[in-house]
């Protein structure tokens, strides 16, 4: 697995019950996202003429809860490589309680951002990306 993301559950991330609410558990997965898609494919958001990723299906499974100041990790590993879509897994490992606090499978397609429609991953980025690819 990669290394994606380091973060902390702020207070003020936290929802009236005392943990971490579902909308920064997306958020750090999503931080996480752009930093595999760039280790893994070499992918960099913004350059003109290659294409972008949209997410099309997310399953989290919230196993432990997140507290306010507890320290967090994402990492994440490739777990299938299809003609235009990745399946990715990525675990929220909580450092402070030593467990893992979520899961994330994510279904993402290699996007046009001009004709705003999947295409084809290059032969370029599958190369770079069997070495990252789960067996």
């Amino acid at each position: 697995m990669i290394l994606c993301n380091k973060s902390v559950a702020h207070p003020w991330q936290c929802d009236v019950m005392g943990h971490l609410t579902t909308r920064f558990y997306v958020e750090m997965f999503d931080d996480a996202s752009y930093h595999f898609l760039n280790e893994v494919f070499g992918w960099t958001p913004g350059v003109t003429g290659t294409p972008g990723w949209a997410d099309v299906r997310h399953t989290i499974e919230y196993l432990d809860e997140v507290g306010p100041g507890d320290l967090l990790e994402i990492s994440a590993q490739l777990v299938k490589l299809g003609g235009k879509s990745i399946t990715t897994r990525y675990e929220m490992r909580n450092c402070t309680r030593d467990n893992l606090a979520a899961t994330l499978e994510s279904v993402s397609v290699c996007f046009d951002l001009e004709q705003r429609k999947a295409v084809t991953i290059s032969d370029d980025m599958r190369g770079r990306a069997q070495a990252h690819l789960a067996s």
